[in-house]
């Protein structure tokens, strides 16, 4: 916990019986006092360089719509990312899109050990504590799914892509779900994209899910989508449909 006693995560949706566990790294913005807002502008700290936007309000729709329980990020990616090993560069940014972060410019060993100890650890033990108890709840394996966003123009570039699905190396649940994207033909989904599993991006995907032997699956989506709350359940239910269809697809090609 930082000094105001804030923990690095939240567990809600425990009374889910679905054999799905929700994780969303980059639920908040919190920067803890202490740190004096990493010296950065309050509009910096606002921006999608600290979490990524509308994501929490569209995983705890989706949580409920599935049944699913959700372990969400309370500490700002720009203090430790939780979907980052320690020894990544960008785990504790020193520069994030355009901003430099002079808060974590200068840390020491100590200083960078010590925020991996109170946020990255305690934050993954509890998705492996849920993802072990959801299993023995459901009598089998779960889905693990990873739930973010991404911005609309990204270093000057506007992105036309609207969702993606992504996976590090078993791609069984991002194809199932961006072809079924491409056949109810209401979003631009793509595997893989806006970003893939050499920049970085899916590690928690990994640790939690293919390292497991669970089907998995990381979903982006566009930040203009889900900023505001109605957006944001409304994409929730768009994408409760193709999951679980995504799901049961796989699941069946298990089964034959």
């Amino acid at each position: 916990m930082d000094a105001q006693g804030r923990a690095p995560f939240v567990i809600s949706g425990e009374g889910g019986t679905a054999p799905v566990v929700l994780i969303c790294e980059h639920a908040s913005a919190y920067i803890p006092p202490e740190l004096d807002g990493l010296g950065l502008s309050g509009e910096a700290q606002r921006s999608h360089i600290a979490w990524d936007i509308g994501a929490l309000d569209m995983a705890t729709r989706l949580s409920a719509r599935m049944g699913a329980p959700l372990i969400s990020g309370q500490i700002s990616r720009l203090v430790y990312d939780c979907n980052r090993p320690f020894e990544a560069s960008d785990s504790i940014p020193e520069q994030s899109e355009v901003y430099a972060v002079p808060g974590n410019r200068g840390l020491s060993a100590a200083d960078r050990k010590a925020r991996f100890d109170s946020i990255h650890t305690p934050f993954h033990n509890a998705v492996s504590a849920v993802i072990d108890r959801q299993s023995a709840l459901t009598g089998g394996q779960v889905a693990v799914i990873t739930l973010h966003s991404f911005t609309p123009i990204y270093h000057g570039n506007k992105r036309a892509l609207e969702l993606g699905f992504l996976y590090h190396e078993s791609g069984d649940l991002a194809q199932a779900a961006t072809a079924i994207e491409a056949e109810r033909g209401l979003m631009k989904a793509a595997v893989n994209a806006p970003y893939s599993a050499s920049d970085g991006v899916t590690y928690s995907l990994h640790k939690h899910g293919e390292a497991r032997g669970l089907q998995s699956v990381m979903v982006e989506v566009r930040n203009d989508l889900i900023d505001t709350y109605p957006k944001a359940q409304s994409m929730a239910d768009h994408l409760a449909q193709t999951l679980a269809a995504a799901m049961a697809q796989v699941t069946q090609r298990g089964a034959a």
